[in-house]
């Protein structure tokens, strides 16, 4: 019985040479010992091949439409595990693993020109600069073009010559044996690295690589609202590449200095205000200087510790956004640890007139125990 050669590729028997091609490349790179070494996949590598050899060949692929089998019927070449019959060669295998163009060529050699790399510079700014923006001139130590060659990497008056040992094809190759028949392998040029050519007279600022290390001063416009970790994306600034080239570019990353006074959540502002236990009774007010400006916070008459006030827009700048966050108070109410004799003779006057307000223990059971337990339960478990 004859095989199914196009039920091996996966194939239709309408299939276009082309489409033959690809589906031999697709499988070829999944099945070749080289990257399975499964015993079964090497069987199943041996079938493939064969199936591409056999039809491939206009002519054994006529004899296998008409429904005979070109192997069985003395048309085989190489049989089963050659790579040498007719309409199969090494350019076939060196497009089904690396990409080549038609007519069996390799990868072919890659551009000098290399694009260049991106660069990560880290800026320090306070709160205040954060909130505001800031014009910070910075310094790159970074690779830019040879201002001598422009980039050629070759002395004046002179050229890149084809490369001796790849003849200008930026790899080379080497043939091996193994049990599927000759495999052909191909790796990168040592002496060009790819690029096909060689440069015998390079520029003597660069060395023949177009580009040279210099410091410059970068300006960098770090918007109102940024935060820590943000980077600011300055397009083209980073390093020049191989052969002068197309820059990378440059990311300059926020680092934001801690505040003595506030603590940033977002777009919001924390801090922490200590006020006598007098003022917390009786009320007050409090001034604070904020990141734009002074504000006066009202402590009400009978506040209480941890009672928070918050000021509306006096927080961060959102970014690229006319909003603004919150600044939220924490109050803390402190109470004296030590007294003089009339300190001590004054609050024992006012404990004699609250003798109504008598110190009770409440239960978790009763009604005015919500808020207090409710509060002690979320501090003790976030412990």
């Amino acid at each position: 019985m004859a095989r199914d050669y196009y039920g091996t590729l996966g194939v239709g028997t309408k299939a276009s040479a082309d489409e033959i091609k690809r589906a031999y490349r697709k499988l070829a790179r999944e099945l070749h010992p080289d990257v399975n070494p499964d015993e079964a996949a090497q069987a199943r590598f041996r079938e493939v091949t064969t199936a591409y050899e056999v039809l491939s060949d206009p002519a054994k692929r006529q004899v296998v439409d008409l429904g005979g089998d070109p192997l069985e019927s003395g048309g085989g070449g190489n049989g089963a595990g050659g790579f040498g019959g007719q309409g199969f060669g090494f350019g076939d295998i060196m497009d089904a693993f690396f990409g080549g163009g038609q007519g069996g060529g390799g990868r072919g050699p890659r551009s000098r020109v290399q694009p260049g790399s991106d660069a990560l510079l880290r800026v320090e700014l306070t709160l205040a600069e954060c909130a505001s923006g800031v014009q910070r001139d910075i310094s790159v130590d970074t690779a830019v073009l040879c201002t001598t060659c422009h980039g050629a990497g070759t002395a004046a008056g002179t050229s890149p010559v084809r490369c001796d040992t790849c003849g200008g094809a930026g790899e080379v190759q080497s043939v091996q044996q193994s049990f599927l028949g000759r495999v052909v392998t191909a790796r990168v040029c040592p002496t060009c690295r790819g690029t096909g050519e060689t440069i015998p007279d390079p520029c003597q600022q660069c060395a023949g690589d177009g580009r040279v290390r210099s410091r410059r001063d970068i300006t960098v416009k770090v918007p109102a609202g940024v935060a820590e970790g943000m980077r600011i994306r300055l397009s083209g600034q980073g390093e020049v590449g191989p052969g002068g080239g197309p820059a990378g570019d440059l990311y300059v990353e926020v680092v934001e200095k801690p505040h003595e006074t506030f603590v940033r959540d977002g777009d919001d502002l924390h801090c922490t205000i200590r006020i006598p236990m007098t003022d917390a009774a009786l009320g007050t007010k409090v001034g604070l200087d904020t990141i734009d400006g002074h504000a006066e916070i009202a402590v009400e008459p009978g506040t209480q510790p941890g009672t928070i006030t918050t000021l509306r827009g006096h927080g961060m700048p959102r970014l690229r956004s006319g909003v603004r966050g919150d600044v939220h108070v924490h109050l803390d109410v402190v109470v004296p640890s030590k007294l003089d004799h009339k300190q001590a003779d004054l609050l024992r006057q006012f404990a004699d007139l609250r003798t109504r307000d008598q110190s009770e223990v409440v239960t978790a059971g009763s009604k005015q125990s919500g808020g207090l337990f409710s509060r002690l339960r979320e501090t003790f478990s976030g412990r």
